[in-house]
């Protein structure tokens, strides 16, 4: 038992390393409920960490039945700064904090409105920083939000929690097969091993009877 622990937690760990360097970008929730508040997820990953970068973060905004977007929020190495009336003392930076490398602009909207309904925009202006040179790039993630009176439970939030449950049991089984074939294993090197020791005690007892067959001869 004590080798399966240690196997267990030695898959574990390093399972667990893999996992914390790495970075998603899930989408962003789409459906807001007036009166209470909403997150507004926006996320980018650089593909290279080990590249230094530093980015500001724009957001705009383009209402239903509007033709176009004007600008509402942005985040720069000064800090962030409400750009619209509308959204006046509405939004909240939840995004990338103590960094300039800005990877998460998520915002969050306090006391939403039916008025809120449509289209936002997120863009990094983002520069990565090279031996020789500099390159610039500007990422932008879309996301259509509607708002509702109260909450309902869309298809893709009971796919998630179906997903999850099913990774969850995917996990556990995973695991039972992994303690039974290390079990088997433990087990089958021990009956070797048991196998191998009353080998060597017969023969040991054969030899030793040998000699004592041979020491009567030589007295006769």
């Amino acid at each position: 038992m004590g080798m399966l622990h240690v196997i267990l937690i030695t898959l574990l760990c390093c399972s667990f390393a893999h996992c914390r360097g790495a970075c998603a970008e899930p989408d962003s929730d789409t459906e807001a409920v007036a009166g209470k508040g909403f997150k507004l997820g926006c996320l980018s990953c650089k593909r290279r960490s080990e590249v230094q970068a530093t980015a500001t973060v724009e957001w705009h905004f383009r209402g239903k039945g509007e033709a176009d977007f004007y600008r509402i929020y942005t985040y720069t190495e000064e800090g962030p700064n409400i750009e619209s009336d509308n959204f006046m003392d509405r939004v909240d930076w939840n995004g990338s904090k103590r960094s300039n490398d800005i990877q998460d602009a998520s915002i969050y909207l306090l006391n939403v409105t039916f008025n809120d309904s449509g289209t936002y925009q997120c863009f990094f202006n983002r520069i990565l920083f090279y031996d020789n040179y500099e390159y610039s790039t500007v990422i932008s993630k879309v996301v259509h939000l509607t708002v509702v009176a109260k909450a309902t439970r869309g298809t893709a939030s009971i796919v998630s929690e179906v997903m999850m449950y099913v990774s969850i049991i995917g996990l556990q089984v995973w695991l039972l097969i992994e303690m039974i074939y290390c079990y088997r294993k433990i087990s089958a090197a021990g009956e070797e091993a048991l196998r191998e020791a009353a080998n060597a005690e017969y023969l040991a007892i054969a030899s030793e009877g040998k000699d004592n067959c041979a020491g009567v001869q030589v007295g006769e």
